[in-house]
């Protein structure tokens, strides 16, 4: 099957994945009592989950400007900007593809290359599971949570393990016995062999240990803020969440929507709220308004965002941009980056 065909086949699964997750979700909801409970909304309250919304997304820039450092050095502003349109991107678009979107940003506009920029992505992907399981196994061991939301968890720690060792691999699979006939074989063909290794390069920043420390620990400020907004959108309608049980929904929601489903992770998201709602003592008609008022706030939040860093920057650079990244590098390398 070509690129072309699996991309779509990804498109058409993850919607389908969306329209099951929202028939699911929808059976047996009251609406008038949902819309009831989003009526008592308290506005200052929603005014703080957006507020710690965009420090979330913060740290989340922070460290996929960490991430990428080793490769190139980029402007926070810059990186913001990339990553704010690739949330735009994920909400437009089926099965994450957002991820390719802001590597095509970095690589057009940082004279980075896109398989390079793509690895660094995944890396970030990487770390973020492992702290968002994390985060989800504390919670179920300090609420005593049993059934399907512990189940998921157990099943993200075991993904989690596997991504971790293909990490790994990826990073030092040059070393790996046999290894050279591989590399001999892909010569053959230069345009394969450089995407290659342009893509290990993004990989290999994970080798680094101070870079993949800071990684960690500004992962774990940005899901600190994100459950910290659940909690005040739960104050917002009145319910009352300890930090654990917003924990819980944080990482549950985060594992559900990692699986590729439709624009906006329409469905996946509402569905890990209720789940884990109602396994925490929620209703299901307040899991799922409290999972809409968050779902809603980071839509707008993160759509306003890449919409506006969209119009700045447009799709290409122009040519007199290219251009003058080309002299720049001339200038400070002697040579042009690939």
């Amino acid at each position: 099957m070509n690129r072309g065909g699996g991309g779509l086949l990804r498109a058409v699964l993850g919607i389908a994945i969306s329209v099951a997750s929202l028939w699911f979700v929808l059976r047996g909801v009251d609406f008038a009592s949902v819309g009831a409970i989003l009526r008592t909304a308290v506005p200052a309250w929603i005014l703080a989950t957006v507020l710690l919304q965009v420090v979330d997304v913060l740290f989340r820039t922070a460290r996929w400007q960490q991430l990428v450092a080793p490769i190139k050095w980029i402007r926070f502003t810059s990186m913001l900007a990339y990553l704010l349109i690739g949330y735009l991107a994920n909400n437009i678009l089926p099965a994450r593809l957002g991820e390719l979107v802001r590597s095509h940003y970095l690589g057009d506009r940082e004279a980075v290359s896109r398989a390079s920029a793509l690895g660094t992505v995944v890396v970030e992907r990487v770390v973020d599971t492992a702290v968002v399981v994390t985060i989800g196994a504390i919670a179920i061991f300090v609420l005593h949570v049993r059934g399907v939301v512990a189940s998921a968890v157990l099943v993200g720690l075991a993904v989690t393990g596997l991504l971790v060792v293909g990490l790994a691999i990826g990073i030092v699979a040059h070393r790996l016995p046999g290894a050279d006939r591989i590399i001999a074989m892909a010569e053959r063909r230069p345009r394969i062999a450089e995407v290659a290794r342009r893509l290990h390069d993004g990989l290999a920043v994970a080798g680094r240990p101070r870079t993949l420390t800071a990684a960690v620990g500004l992962s774990v400020a940005a899901w600190a803020a994100s459950l910290l907004a659940v909690a005040t959108a739960g104050q917002a309608l009145r319910i009352e969440l300890t930090i654990g049980e917003a924990a819980l929904l944080s990482a549950g929601v985060a594992l559900a929507t990692a699986i590729p489903s439709g624009p906006g992770y329409l469905g996946t998201f509402e569905l890990a709220f209720v789940t884990i709602g109602t396994a925490i003592g929620l209703s299901k008609d307040e899991a799922l308004a409290l999972g809409l008022l968050v779902h809603v706030t980071i839509l707008v939040l993160t759509s306003v965002g890449g919409a506006i860093a969209f119009l700045r920057l447009g799709w290409n650079r122009s040519r007199a941009e290219v251009a003058e990244v080309a002299r720049g590098l001339v200038d400070d390398e002697g040579t042009a980056d690939v």
